[in-house]
């Protein structure tokens, strides 16, 4: 059955559902005060596949019918109206090809070499060109935004408010997803997330956690994060995301090219109804190499959705490229998981590379 039609039939399902309210002779008892909305309630519960289940459907219908004077208020009724598009995967029919950087200067990557309109035009040819290596599947737009830069003494550097908010509309406007990426620098996990979660309020923005960044001294040792804290992150970025009712689900990116930048890697968990976890393969280098670092993160498949960064040549001093760089075919001949995504960078950035396998490929560091 292909996915399309897989999608007709889980919707033609849903419109088989019977609503099942509670009957009777009506009655002079006022009913109870009206409870706050139930978030919840829909929130992490998805219809799909429990719901081909006979035993499903009448326990959904059993509890309409335990609350006969309930009714959903208009925050659980487009809680409720979601149940599907809520747990889509973006990755499923597509795959990501995005370009890196900061938009407040061009030695960190793309996004800061080139107007808005201009950058959109450069990454749509580039996007045509995987969308031509990737068979059947889609290819989707990404500008990956570096949010918070780790300077000496792992201070944290955050990119002008306005100046993200420009991106972030432009790009809604263009179809275009955005990923905020903080570098951490001196501060916890948390501290990190709790600057970034407010711009989920955008129903195309993403997150991202350089792990390599998390240190009190940058480019002097590589930093790292545990698994725990990756997995409260993701707590806290669903919690977050069922509070204020935001739809869909969101992507956390998490990078990797060296073996200590997640410490306990096996115990992290890609399993939250919400969130979605890319494990994205950072580094430049030779093919040979990249490939060794990417062969290095596919042994983790606790966390299945990958991604993969290219790193172009710049004119910038110091600046590390991929030589030579490889190619969409290339790229797509990587190992693949469910979905794959791919970044397009300077420095410590990324370019389009993305198989589909994860949801978000970084490809290298480099600025163009």
């Amino acid at each position: 059955m292909s996915q399309r039609l897989a999608a007709s039939l889980l919707f033609a399902l849903i419109l088989c559902v019977p609503a099942v309210y509670a009957s009777g002779p009506e009655s002079d008892t006022p009913p109870p005060a009206t409870a706050a909305p139930d978030r919840d309630r829909y929130a992490l519960r998805p219809l799909f596949p429990a719901l081909l289940l006979a035993e499903t459907a009448e326990a959904e219908a059993q509890e309409e019918r335990s609350r006969p004077y309930w009714a959903r208020t208009e925050v659980e009724a487009e809680i409720a109206s979601r149940r599907v598009s809520d747990f889509s995967s973006l990755l499923l029919n597509n795959d990501i090809v995005a370009y890196y950087g900061s938009p407040r200067t061009s030695t960190m990557g793309i996004l800061g070499a080139h107007p808005l309109p201009e950058l959109d035009s450069l990454l749509a040819a580039q996007a045509a060109e995987y969308d031509a290596a990737n068979g059947d599947r889609g290819v989707k737009r990404a500008f990956y935004i570096i949010y918070g830069t780790a300077w000496p003494g792992g201070e944290i550097g955050l990119l002008a408010e306005k100046r993200l908010l420009e991106y972030i509309e432009y790009a809604l406007a263009n179809d275009i997803l955005v990923f905020v990426d903080h570098q951490i620098g001196k501060y916890t996990v948390a501290e990190a997330m709790r600057r970034i979660l407010p711009f989920l309020r955008y129903p195309n923005v993403h997150l991202a956690l350089d792990p390599e960044w998390r240190t009190t001294k940058p480019m002097e040792e590589i930093g790292f994060v545990t698994a725990e804290e990756i997995n409260q992150a993701q707590t806290t970025m669903q919690n977050y995301i069922v509070e204020h009712g935001y739809p869909g689900e969101r992507m956390l990116v998490i990078h990797q090219f060296h073996w200590k930048m997640i410490s306990g890697r096996p115990g992290v968990r890609a399993d939250f109804p919400r969130v979605r976890l890319v494990h994205c393969a950072d580094g430049f280098g030779s093919p040979a190499l990249k490939r060794q670092s990417y062969a290095h993160n596919a042994q983790a498949g606790n966390i299945p959705v990958k991604g993969f960064k290219l790193f172009y040549k710049t004119d910038v001093r110091g600046a590390g490229y991929d030589t030579p760089l490889m190619a969409p075919a290339e790229v797509f001949g990587l190992p693949r998981g469910r979905v794959r995504h791919a970044p397009h960078g300077a420095r410590r950035g990324l370019r389009p590379g993305s198989p589909p396998v994860p949801d978000h490929v970084p490809v290298r560091r480099r600025v163009e």
